[in-house]
């Protein structure tokens, strides 16, 4: 196959014109936050020495110029959130209160389908197991890995090994339980799952085709990976509980299960609420799963799944808004919640 640069000379020009414009932004970006403010601190500098030799009082910082200097690094973010997060989620609440082409307004039927089309309301109830499961499940796999693990002979093997599936993408791990999960027949069997039963003398099956099982071997996926993580933000908080409480603890006779639950547990409290709102956050938003092992079928789907079918699918924009809108609203009293907590820490 020959190759024509003269045919493929407008692909260059797009590539150079992207070169550039990189080179601009960093470019850009690298005179914000590190020459002008150099700049300004060799200025307030010279100042300072001039000043120091003349005898003359110091200069005083400007409030006004402080609040503007301020506002000169916030710019740069509050450019890229309004941007990136206040724009899109203006136009997706004006869109989901528009039609599938969002050229006529239909105010909140949009809202109604959502909770009077069964195969949304079979959306939600999964998205609620999910919530409800993968935290709960998650946090506890990870407190019983801190707790058996922490001190151990080989204490930091065991950590990387849990930990490793945080090293893989939900997609990627996705794709290996699918080999698990694997189906073939009444032949030799590829999938571990039923090879396993299959060794003990049953069927196998087609486990992601069977609802609402194939919705908890979703689960399985997503408790595998934040297992590790779970495990290392509590064990860190076991590690920090302070050593004469444990050793007081010890002379007053306590049992490994009393010191489990009456100095263990309240003093990593903070922790374990941490990690339970962090994986109700990821679980909401759970997309990837659900889209690389099942695609949405057989009654799996999630609402970010859903969200993107009747977004991109089907051509449903104003479904897909009024989805994204509510995964929305799920979100923020669990991210309130956590600013309180962290808020009261900080006061307590």
């Amino acid at each position: 196959m020959e190759f024509d640069f003269a045919e493929e000379q407008p692909k260059f020009l797009m590539l150079m014109y992207g070169l550039i414009a990189f080179v601009v932004v960093v470019g850009g970006l690298l005179l914000l936050l590190d020459v002008v403010p150099a700049w300004f601190a060799r200025r307030r500098e010279a100042q300072l020495v001039a000043a120091s030799a003349s005898g003359a009082p110091l200069p005083r910082r400007r409030r006004q110029g402080e609040g503007l200097f301020a506002l000169f690094f916030l710019l740069p973010t509050l450019l890229l959130l309004t941007v990136g997060l206040v724009v899109p989620a203006i136009r997706t609440t004006l869109l989901s209160f528009m039609d599938a082409g969002s050229t006529n307004w239909v105010g909140l039927r949009n809202y109604g389908w959502m909770f009077s089309d069964d195969s949304i309301v079979r959306v939600l109830i999964n998205t609620l197991i999910w919530v409800v499961l993968v935290p709960l499940i998650a946090t506890g796999f990870g407190l019983i890995y801190a707790v058996l693990v922490d001190k151990a002979r080989f204490e930091a093997v065991a950590k990387s090994l849990i930990f490793l599936p945080m090293a893989i993408s939900f997609v990627g791990a996705s794709i290996i339980w699918k080999f698990v999960y694997a189906y073939r027949g009444d032949g030799d069997q590829i999938g571990l799952l039923n090879q396993i039963v299959v060794s003990l003398g049953g069927e196998p099956k087609q486990w992601l085709l069977e609802s609402p099982l194939n919705t908890l071997l979703l689960i399985v996926i997503m408790v595998w990976i934040q297992a590790g993580f779970a495990m290392v933000v509590l064990s860190a908080a076991i590690k920090a509980i302070p050593g004469d409480i444990v050793e007081a603890a010890r002379l007053d006779g306590v049992s490994p299960w009393q010191m489990f639950w009456q100095i263990t547990m309240p003093s990593i409290r903070p922790a374990l609420i941490v990690v339970v709102v962090t994986l109700t956050i990821a679980t909401l938003k759970v997309f990837d799963i659900v889209r690389t092992a099942t695609n949405g079928n057989y009654d799996t789907s999630v609402i970010a799944s859903e969200m993107y079918n009747q977004a991109f699918r089907y051509g449903q924009n104003g479904q897909g808004s009024a989805l994204a809108v509510f995964l929305f609203l799920l979100v923020i009293p669990v991210v309130i919640y956590q600013i309180r907590n962290l808020r009261q820490q900080r006061e307590g």
